[in-house]
């Protein structure tokens, strides 16, 4: 597997955390499980941000393995 692909897959995968954790908030009435659920999305979503970029560069780079 090559490093585009681990960093395309590391995107997905936290894409899909972030939409457990929305399904987990919705589900949840806890106000204190709420806050954590939320500051848990918010890095979740800076991080997925920081790695799409990587992924946008990494397709520049490397043309040949874009999906």
């Amino acid at each position: 597997m090559t490093v585009g692909s681990q960093v395309k897959t590391c995107y997905a995968t936290l894409k899909s955390i972030e939409a457990g954790l929305d399904l987990l908030y919705a589900s949840s009435t806890e106000q204190d499980l709420k806050a954590a659920i939320e500051d848990a999305s918010q890095l979740i979503k800076e991080t997925r941000h920081d790695i799409h970029q990587q992924v946008i560069h990494i397709d520049k780079q490397e043309p040949q393995y874009k999906s």
